[in-house]
C-alpha cells in the first residue's frame, strides 16, 4: 500500500523525533559559586577573588557601613551596596586574565583607592 506524500512525511517526521529523542543526552549546568564580598570605608574584602573560565559565579556582596558601589566593566557588572542589604550579582567569566573592580559610589576620602581584583584561570 502506498501512502499519500502528506502522510509519508508526516510518518517520517515522527518517526526521525522519536530516535532523535533516545539519542539526546541532557547535559547539567554547573553549580554557581557563590563568593561573599563586604564592602567597608575603604576596601573589599577580599579584595583578590579567582575563579574559573566559564564558571558561574554569584557575588554577595554587603557594605558594612555607608552606600557603596561595586563595578566590573569588564564583565558589565554593576551593584549599589546598602548597608544591613546583601546584593546577588551574577555573572559567567567568558575569558581568562586579571580584571579590576571597583567603587563607584563616592564613599569618602580613601575612595579612589577602593578596588581589587577577579582572576580568571582555564
Amino acid at each position: 500500500m502506498r501512502l499519500p506524500r502528506r502522510k509519508m512525511l508526516g510518518f517520517l517526521g515522527a518517526a526521525g523525533c522519536a530516535s532523535l529523542g533516545a539519542t539526546l543526552t541532557v547535559r547539567s549546568q554547573p553549580a554557581e559559586r557563590v563568593i561573599k564580598i563586604r564592602a567597608y570605608k575603604f576596601s573589599y574584602e577580599p579584595d583578590d577573588i579567582v575563579v574559573k573560565l566559564n564558571e558561574p559565579v554569584v557575588l554577595e556582596l554587603s557594605s558594612s557601613d555607608v552606600p557603596m558601589g561595586f563595578n566590573a566593566p569588564d564583565f558589565a557588572v554593576r551593584a549599589t551596596l546598602i548597608p544591613g542589604q546583601t546584593t546577588h550579582v551574577r555573572f559567567v567569566p567568558p575569558r581568562a586574565g586579571t580584571f579590576v573592580f571597583h567603587c563607584d559610589i563616592f564613599c569618602g576620602d580613601g575612595h579612589e583607592d577602593m578596588d581589587g581584583t577577579i582572576k580568571v584561570v582555564a
